[in-house]
């Protein structure tokens, strides 16, 4: 039983190591994208920080409606109204192009599943990100759309995902409507992470939050939203792109957290593991060994 009593040992030295590691990646903040001068970015003069509690966030807006007058520029630099587009339950997903972090995340994990998706796309649902920063162009969104097309390996057409960009005034009346609050900090953003599933007359049925999705979760919101019911929604943890720590003066990027997390369930279960395994088994019945 000495390798048994090696291996417990040796699992608890892991467990315990990877919990000291675990907590100190949650309690040590981690600086996101490049380290700016934050308070120079502040509003007149006052803390970073200040205020993002109000104006950072989401609030759903479940059987309410977007405004489908408004106008924005499509890949190719094209007005196109969003009307023209919201012709069929619609996913919107909120985002900013030049983003290196979760919102590369949201967009590819939907790339990654939209092929399972059991509807046809242009025909019976169609995705369309829209950036909040107003200084993208149409050529970076273009860039982007064939980066997560391509990332697919599977025909998608064109026109089943846009990507928008637009201006200001229209920006906001879209995000205000949708309850999603965002906040620029330099060259980032603080922002919810979160898809919004609508109906063809712009009325919002289902909030998906992550960056991660199942195609049996897309499927049924978009029957949801062709048939234009209100989905309640499964509340989970709001993940945000940025939390800011008006100790460090920096930003905190969660995801950071949430791996730890994880870090410690599955170090827990591997411990549980070795302990309920290796309780003294029985040996083989003692007897004579004699030769013939």
């Amino acid at each position: 039983m000495a390798w048994l009593r090696g291996v417990r040992w040796s699992g608890v030295r892991s467990f315990l190591a990877s919990l000291l590691v675990a907590f100190s990646l949650m309690s040590v903040p981690v600086a996101a994208h490049t380290e700016e001068q934050l308070h120079e970015h502040g509003r007149s003069g006052t803390d970073a920080g200040a205020g993002d509690a109000a104006t950072v966030g989401l609030s759903e807006r479940l059987g309410e409606k977007i405004p489908l007058d408004l106008t924005f520029r499509d890949e190719t630099g094209s007005p196109v109204r969003l009307g023209d587009l919201v012709t069929v339950p619609t996913i919107i997903l909120p985002v900013y192009y030049s983003c290196t972090n979760v919102c590369n995340f949201l967009q590819g994990g939907l790339a990654s599943v939209l092929p399972e998706v059991r509807r046809t796309p242009v025909e019976e649902y169609r995705v369309i990100s829209v950036s909040f920063d107003e200084t993208e162009t149409p050529a970076l969104a273009g860039r982007y759309k064939r980066t997560y097309l391509n990332s697919m390996n599977a025909p998608f057409p064109e026109d089943g995902w846009r990507f928008l960009t637009g201006e200001p005034e229209n920006i906001r009346r879209l995000t205000d409507a949708a309850g999603f609050r965002f906040e620029r900090r330099g060259r980032d953003f603080i922002h919810p992470v979160a898809s919004i599933i609508v109906t063809r007359d712009g009325t919002i049925v289902r909030y998906l939050y992550g960056t991660t999705f199942l195609p049996k979760d897309l499927t049924l919101a978009l029957l949801e939203a062709r048939d234009g019911k209100v989905g309640t929604t499964i509340r989970k943890m709001v993940g945000y792109c940025f939390t800011f720590d008006p100790k460090s003066k920096t930003y905190v990027f969660n995801l950071l957290r949430v791996s730890a997390t994880i870090v410690i369930i599955c170090t827990g279960a591997f411990l549980a593991f070795l302990f309920l395994t290796g309780k003294k088994r029985p040996g083989p019945p003692r007897g004579n060994h004699g030769t013939d």
